[in-house]
Order: C-alpha cells, then structure tokens, then sequence
C-alpha cells in the first residue's frame, strides 16, 4: 500500500491573533486609565460627547475606545445606537476610580516603562550578561517612589488578605524580607496589637518605606533596615519572617540562602512565610508566575519561575516542619509556609 500522507494540521490563527493582540488591549487600558475613562463615567459623565468632553479628546476618539473597553468588558454599554450610555464593569469602579481608597490606576500603568525592553525581548534573551538585581541595579530613591507609587495600592490589599489569612496573635516581631514598601509590616502591625515589623530593603527602597510608614502613622510599630538580605544580618530572635511577592525576581540558590538566614533568626515556633507567583509543579501555568520569571531574562537579572514544590523544598531544606501550599490569589500569588520545630 502507498504510504498514507499525516493529516494536515490547521495553524489556529484565531488563537495566535488574539495573543497578538493582547498589546492592543493593553495599550486601551493604560489610555483609559490616564485619560481617567472610568473616573469621569463614575462621575456622570456617562455618553459619547459628555466624556469626550469630561477627559479632552475628540467625540470621535471617545467612541473608538469606549467600543474597545466594552469589547474588552471594561465598560458597559445601555444600547447598540450611538446615543447609549456607558458604566463601567463592578471590578472597573471598585479599583480603576481616582479617589477610592482602592484605586489601583499606577499598578495598571506599572509595565509602560518597560515597553521598550519587552519589544527588544529577542535581543534581551540573546544576551549573556546577568546580575543578581536584575532590573534593580544602580535603584534610586526616585525609581523607588515610581516603583511603589504602581505597587502600593495592590500591596495593601495583599497585605489585607495575609493578615486576614495567617493568625499572628501573640506574635511580637515581624521580619519583612523585601517588603518594600512595607505594605504587609503597615497592615499586620495595625491588625495584631502588640506586633512590631521591620522591613528589610535596598537602603534606597527604605526612603520610601519609612514615607509610607509615616503616612499611615504607624512609625511606633515598623522600623526599617537598610541593606541586602543575601548579606545583611538578620535581627534575631523574630517571631514571623514574610518574603513577599518577589519570588520570580531571584535564583535557587538565592531563595536558599535567605530562607536559611531566615531559619537561624527565627525562634522555635516562629513561622516563615513565602508569598509569590509560582508555577503549578506541572510547570503548564499559571501564566502570571511564567511571564514575571520571562520579565527577569528581559532585565537580565539571575531570577526564574520556580513551582510550588520547589518552594516547599526551600523551606524544608532549610530545617521548616509543617510546610504547605496555601490558597492566597488564585492563578497569581501563592502563600507557601513552613514553621521552625523544637
């Protein structure tokens, strides 16, 4: 018999099309939050020339980009005919609003700087230069306040979650490895009566944590140390150690020696938690932990994914007892933690 020739198998290109376009949708969403769409919709400012008018473009301009947001599900529109009326989605009012307390517009806007770098992604990967600070080499006081100024809002509701989700009664200090900010010291501080936080940063990232700190009156409670927590000693004798949110940012061995550093400054009992995007042990996603671990090759920092069983192995290598995955963001953030035994 003649060989039988292998099916013909169809490039989808409906699927790769809308992976391209992602840099449209992006782009409409970045416009629409520094134009202030949803603010002025919130606001009443709810039909095409009302807010052409309201954010400064052209009626017709206003009608290209609210028919994207609704595409993309952002808006909501009353009707099909030109004279509808917009509103925006219940996740688009409770986060992209200017002036709630919840306004999570710079997070939004956090990747535009980066627009260059992404698009020189080819070029970036060829390279063979690498540091362990990537993106954070030669850090400065005013990149930290831009930094923070993207990431203080959606920190906070994270540190909301933690301090909802980890019972730290009792506790009394709080080490905070990288803690920026010091979003997750400012939120467990205030929550725990009698709990004290130090934050541990780059001293030009503890500027800005100590602006923070003072912002939210909470300068009695959190104290910061500047240095880098791969030399820097650790206060001793802490109750709980948080590692937050930056887990794709560092090598194995990195995560190692902290988490090792960790262990000796914990006293028996004290807890060691780990919260950062992490690949499922099947490395098939989630696609956020995979795409912060391809942000570390664009940077050229020594930084990659690494899965939810590895963490664990970072802990239990280290002398942890009692370690476990659990829930925190689902397909963003996992909260890995392990407790020091007798």
């Amino acid at each position: 018999m003649p060989d039988t020739p292998p099916p013909k198998t169809r490039l989808d290109t409906t699927r790769l099309q809308k992976i391209a376009q992602a840099y449209w949708e992006s782009a409409a969403l970045m416009a629409a939050v520094e134009l202030e769409i949803f603010t002025a919709i919130a606001r009443g400012h709810d039909t095409i020339p009302a807010l052409a008018k309201a954010v400064g473009i052209s009626e017709r301009n206003a009608e290209r980009l609210s028919t994207a947001l609704v595409a993309m599900t952002l808006l909501e529109r009353s009707g099909p005919d030109r004279n509808a009326r917009f509103s925006n989605a219940p996740d688009v009012q409770r986060f992209l609003v200017k002036d709630s307390d919840r306004y999570a517009g710079p997070w939004i806007l956090f990747t535009k700087p980066r627009w260059t770098a992404y698009g020189e992604l080819s070029q970036r990967l060829r390279s063979r230069t690498e540091n362990r600070l990537g993106a954070y080499t030669e850090f400065t006081v005013e990149d930290a306040r831009r930094y923070h100024a993207a990431t203080y809002s959606i920190g906070m509701g994270a540190a909301r979650l933690f301090s909802r989700s980890v019972d730290l009664a009792g506790r009394k200090l709080l080490l905070d490895l990288g803690g920026g900010s010091g979003a997750y010291s400012i939120v467990a501080t205030e929550t725990y009566p009698g709990l004290k936080a130090i934050v541990l940063d780059l001293p030009p990232v503890t500027v800005v944590a100590n602006e923070y700190i003072a912002a939210n009156k909470a300068q009695d409670r959190v104290s910061t140390l500047a240095g880098d927590f791969t030399t820097t000693p650790f206060p001793q004798r802490v109750d709980v150690v948080v590692m937050a949110s930056n887990l794709p940012q560092y090598e194995p061995a990195l995560i190692r020696l902290v988490v090792g550093k960790a262990f000796a400054a914990l006293v028996t009992g004290g807890e060691m938690h780990l919260v950062g995007e992490t690949l499922h042990d099947d490395r098939r996603g989630p696609l956020s932990a995979a795409l912060w671990g391809l942000n570390e090759g664009v940077f050229g920092s020594t930084g990659i994914a690494h899965t939810e069983s590895e963490v664990k192995g970072y802990l239990q290598d280290a002398g942890f007892a009692e370690v476990a995955v659990h829930p925190f963001v689902p397909g963003v953030l996992s909260r890995i933690a392990g407790r020091k035994p007798a």
